[in-house]
């Protein structure tokens, strides 16, 4: 079906005033769709030239009716191709509308989205942190990406998204991006934000989101083995390097559980020392703003110790960006035969997992040294060892050792 944009001007030749002069009138096409409209004009039916839709002469009054007609046909053609960029079908009557500025202000996705990604941006350094901004910011750009790629569109209509909408754009990350689970999911999921403030501000009256289930998130082990540390730790790197220093901040976030904004921003007055000499870095964390307290043991002390004096503004560490730390950590891991990819957030889970969960710390006592508000979340960063439910297993087994009898019903059954 032809769906180009047609549009007639004639005369309303039934409504003829006394001065002889008619309506001038607009018929718009698209398809089979068709919508009339009133140009607020007047034209002598003597002068007007039905094939061309125009006055012929060049009266003043010829001069003016033409050029009214010309300033709408341009209008027209313009408000339609807006139309097009925004929504996957255009009727006739769309194309009225915005040409006479009903609806012109339509609710749409990217708009929002947007408004969203900036208000976020009002949050850095209060309760948002950069990486978290990324995601909304790379969220936003991948949304745009697919409309202007697969629907050659700028922007889309809330009343436009439906359910397979919803689902194509997840097979567009999913298969043609390959982007694995969680990355896919996590931009589908601020996209699901932009469409619940739709609804809950009455834009959207049904959420397309309804039974729409994405693949569940696979579970990636984050933290280092035992092994995997001390390969990390005892690598020789000259000292004047930036890797030396990356892996340094890495080693302190491994028995710290300090995340990377953290570190950077940690200075000597957040280090305190007990009446027993011990030294703590008690403080709160910049992400979420929970406080935090963690005894500094030999490992991390030797570091602070290391690069004392070489920051500037009382920071204890010349941090350098997260690129460069990411790029020298993976560069040391490949040196290692450490075949996967290691970013600074392991520090923190290999803390959790290998440094104080394995060795029989509470998980009580590793939420409030993380800075986390709900136990749950500490669960997610618990991956016991194999060494260490083999040491459990033992210590259980020695236990219960001559606690339990199990009796051979065979035997008993045979005598």
């Amino acid at each position: 079906m032809k769906t180009e944009l047609n549009i007639l001007f004639y005369l309303k030749k039934n409504q003829s005033k006394t001065n002889g002069l008619c309506p001038v009138m607009g018929r718009i096409r698209i398809g089979k769709s068709v919508a009339q409209f009133s140009l607020k004009i007047d034209a002598d039916s003597e002068l007007w030239d039905i094939k061309a839709g125009r006055m012929t002469g060049k009266s003043n009054a010829a001069l003016e009716v033409n050029r009214e007609i010309n300033r709408i046909n341009l209008l027209l053609h313009a408000r339609y191709k807006e139309l097009k960029e925004v929504q996957p079908e255009v009727c006739a009557t769309d194309v009225k509308n915005a040409m006479q500025g009903i609806a012109s202000t339509q609710d749409t996705v990217m708009v929002h989205f947007q408004k969203m990604v900036e208000d976020a941006s009002l949050r850095l350094g209060i309760d948002l942190k950069e990486s978290s901004l990324a995601e909304y910011t790379y969220s936003y750009r991948w949304l745009k990406t697919y409309l202007r790629k697969k629907l050659n569109l700028s922007d889309i209509p809330f009343k436009a998204l439906t359910y397979s909408f919803i689902e194509e754009y997840y097979r567009y990350l999913r298969v043609e991006k390959k982007f694995k689970i969680s990355t896919t999911v996590g931009y589908v999921v601020f996209f699901r934000k932009v469409v619940r403030n739709a609804v809950n501000q009455g834009i959207l009256f049904r959420d397309p989101f309804g039974g729409f289930v994405p693949e569940e998130r696979v579970r990636e082990h984050k933290t280092l083995t035992r092994k995997e540390l001390d390969k990390i730790m005892s690598f020789e790197i000259d000292p004047n390097l930036k890797r030396s220093v990356s892996r340094d901040l890495f080693v302190f976030a491994c028995f710290t559980g300090m995340a990377y904004v953290d570190i950077k921003h940690l200075t000597y007055d957040k280090i305190t020392q007990d009446e027993n000499g011990n030294q703590w870095i008690i403080a709160k964390r910049i992400k979420s703003g929970i406080k935090y307290q963690v005894r500094l043991m030999d490992i991390p002390l030797a570091i602070i110790e290391k690069y004392r004096g070489t920051a500037s503004e009382g920071k204890v560490f010349p941090v350098p960006q997260m690129k460069t730390v990411h790029r020298s950590l993976n560069y040391i891991a490949s040196r290692c035969n450490i075949h996967k990819m290691i970013g600074f957030h392991q520090g923190r889970h290999t803390f959790a997992s290998l440094v104080t969960l394995s060795e029989g710390v509470p998980i009580e006592t590793v939420s409030l040294m993380l800075g986390h508000r709900h136990i749950k979340t500490t669960q997610g960063y618990a991956e016991l060892s194999l060494d260490k439910i083999a040491k459990d297993t033992r210590q259980l087994s020695k236990r219960i050792a001559g606690q339990f009898k199990l009796i051979d019903y065979y035997s008993i059954k045979k005598g």
